[in-house]
Formats: C-alpha cells, sequence, structure tokens
C-alpha cells in the first residue's frame, strides 16, 4: 500500500470511528440480562412483602 492510500485508509477509520460514536436509536434493545441468584433474590423479597402484607391485613381491626 502506498503512502497516499494508508492516509486514506486512516482518514476513513478516524470517520467510521466519529459516525459510530454518535448516538444511535436502539431497535429491539433487550433488557439486561438478570442472573438466576438475582432472580432468587428478587423472588424472595417480593414473597417476603406479600407475606407482611397478609399479616397485616389478618391483624388490622375491622371496621
Amino acid at each position: 500500500m502506498n503512502k497516499r492510500q494508508a492516509i486514506i485508509k486512516k482518514l476513513a477509520k478516524r470517520a467510521k470511528a466519529r459516525d459510530n460514536k454518535k448516538e444511535k436509536p436502539k431497535v429491539g434493545a433487550k433488557e439486561r440480562y438478570i442472573s438466576k441468584a438475582e432472580r432468587a433474590k428478587l423472588e424472595a423479597a417480593e414473597a417476603a412483602q406479600a407475606e407482611a402484607e397478609n399479616e397485616s391485613s389478618e391483624h388490622a381491626p375491622e371496621a
């Protein structure tokens, strides 16, 4: 590759990098991955919250 071609290639590479740096709309973006351990923690917290609501509704004075 001669010197002129190398310069053109380098400039094109920089231009492409600048274009990629611009924010592009994410089409069909995926949600972030949630690991099994994290899902188990969320499920346990949800179950504890539901249990607490059930206990509070049982002990609440009825009008």
